[in-house]
Order: structure tokens, then sequence, then C-alpha cells
């Protein structure tokens, strides 16, 4: 049995089939999601489970080799809990990030609620 502090089977398999460039993004519980992508839906109640705790478990369980931030979310928390975690966020704007949502391997969808907490993560290589 895989030891790994994520316990939801279907996210923890598809994280493990991605591959270098393949895009994960974590959304609030307001983004539009697309039909295509593996969506694992995690939203328990408004708030939980929140962008931040999300995304500091996917921080430290994939290798992310950049991310896309909404410029709106610019000098914002969720800008900081990229930064606080090793992310240096390229931004673009929420419509260019809702563009690029079909393309993902994997969106989660969080409980959070605060405006333009979404993110997309580009995966990277462990060597």
């Amino acid at each position: 049995m895989l030891k790994s502090e994520i316990l939801n089977a279907p996210l923890l398999g598809a994280i493990a089939k991605c591959g270098h460039t393949d895009t994960v993004v974590i959304a609030d519980c307001g983004l539009p999601i697309p039909q295509g992508p593996m969506v694992v839906d995690l939203a328990f109640i408004q708030g939980l489970l929140s962008f931040e705790q999300v995304l500091e478990v996917l921080a430290r369980n994939m290798v992310i080799e950049r991310s896309n931030l909404a410029a709106e979310a610019k000098d914002g928390p969720v800008q900081d809990l990229c930064s606080a975690n090793g992310l240096d966020p390229q931004f673009i704007t929420h419509e260019e990030l809702k563009a690029e949502l079909p393309k993902a391997k994997i969106i989660i969808r969080t409980g959070e609620a605060t405006p333009y907490a979404n993110a997309i993560l580009h995966c990277g290589v462990a060597f």
C-alpha cells in the first residue's frame, strides 16, 4: 500500500498518472468546470476543504514546474499562499485561466469561497 498523506484514491491515482507538462487545477467552489478533464470534488461545506489545504498537500506531493494565477489575485491571499509554498506564479487574466481549463488533466474543486482562489499547476519531472 502506497504511503501518502492523500487519502482520496481517485486523486492520488490521477496525480500518479500525470506527466511533464500536464496541468492540475485547484478551483474554488464557484469556478465553472468544463466537461473533459477528470474532476475531483473535495468540497464538503463552504470553506472546506480550503484552497490553502489542497495547495499545501499538492505542493508537498507533486513536482510543480510553474503555476498560473488570475491577474485579479495579484497581491492578495492566493498569491501569498502560492509564494509560501515555493511557487512563483505567473499571472494571466481570469478569462485566460478559464480558457485553459478544458486542457487540464485534473480539476480539483475545493470548498473555497475566496474570489479568484484558482491555480493552474504545471507538472514537472523529478529528475
